[in-house]
């Protein structure tokens, strides 16, 4: 790295981090023995991260904590992140590599919005644009989302909804989508094989943010014939790949898979 990092402040984003992956909780002691670092630089890092809000001390056993501040901040990060500007320079580069289209969508109002579209070199023209909204039971964006709800909102969802049949291959039958639902946990992606429109097939993954909640889906739109045996791995891993990297974007961390 060519830029001249401050170690001071190094140390201080060090010490902030050491909570995330050790203890609520730790005393000067145990800061010090973690990072390796002389009891007296911990003191005065911990005390000017006090002083500025991002940790406090509990009375009590005087170990410190972090602090309000940085609750305060992370919100401010969350209310202001743009999930459409975030993922779009994502998307174009798996557009790019899988020369298919990519769809980007949140749930809203029992339904999935499509906020992001970048078609492939050989795009087709399907069901799907920007502001469009679209039912979840039958479309692999909407089931990936669906399947990482609360089983309770997903019962809702599901039980609200009319499930209507737009071709021979659209699943209708509740309990036979909660299948696909266990199916879609535990292989991280979800399928939508001609069930919104024939002959077009999804390939979707789920989107989660920093508290591990699903937020969105990302999903790969082609004709079915051109996701055969050899190119279907392929835009699975990259729909997966293309999915995490939003989702570390959003603060998500591999211990909530």
């Amino acid at each position: 790295m060519s830029e001249r990092l401050i170690q001071s402040i190094e140390r201080a984003a060090d010490v902030l981090e050491l909570f995330l992956s050790t203890s609520p909780e730790l005393s000067v002691k145990e800061i010090s023995q973690n990072l390796n670092l002389s009891k007296s630089t911990v003191h005065g890092i911990i005390k000017t991260l006090e002083h500025r809000g991002f940790l406090q001390q509990n009375p009590d056993d005087l170990k410190y904590r972090l602090g309000i501040k940085l609750f305060t901040l992370g919100n401010f990060v969350a209310k202001h992140l743009d999930i459409g500007k975030i993922a779009r320079p994502i998307i174009r580069e798996l557009v790019d590599e899988l020369n298919e289209t990519v769809h980007l969508v949140t749930l809203q109002r029992d339904e999935v919005i499509y906020i992001e579209k970048v078609e492939g070199p050989r795009a087709l023209t399907i069901y799907s644009h920007t502001g469009k909204r679209a039912p979840v039971h039958c479309t692999g964006v909407g089931k990936a989302i669906l399947a990482h709800l609360s089983e309770k909102e997903a019962d809702r969802l599901l039980s609200s909804s009319s499930l209507e049949a737009f071709t021979e291959y659209t699943v209708t039958d509740i309990d036979e989508i909660k299948k696909q639902l266990v199916s879609i946990r535990e292989t991280g992606y979800a399928v939508d094989d001609e069930e919104i429109e024939l002959g077009l097939k999804c390939i979707a993954a789920p989107i989660f943010n920093h508290k591990g909640n699903v937020i969105a889906s990302i999903s790969c739109a082609a004709p079915k014939m051109r996701l055969d045996e050899e190119k279907l791995p392929i835009v699975i891993a990259g729909i997966q790949r293309a999915a995490y990297e939003i989702s570390k974007a959003f603060g998500y961390k591999d211990e909530f898979i």
